[in-house]
């Protein structure tokens, strides 16, 4: 089913207010809430970990702005 155009600009505010509202974590966690369940995420997550050192990792979430601590 195709979402109406109103239905977007809703989802697009509600993204909006949780990006400035939640920590990275938060957001994160919210999006996966939100977002259609394709494949199994474990695997994946397993999958990218095998393929990119944690050095990687954590600099593409720094790229991503995610303060990462120690």
């Amino acid at each position: 089913m195709a979402a109406k155009a109103e239905d977007i600009k809703v989802l697009e505010k509600v993204v909006d207010i949780a990006k400035k509202e939640l920590n990275p974590v938060e957001y994160a966690r919210f999006l996966a809430l939100i977002m259609p369940k394709k494949g199994d995420t474990v695997k994946q997550l397993r999958e990218l970990r095998d393929k990119e050192t944690y050095e990687e990792i954590i600099e593409r979430l720094k790229k991503k702005g995610v303060t990462i601590t120690p």
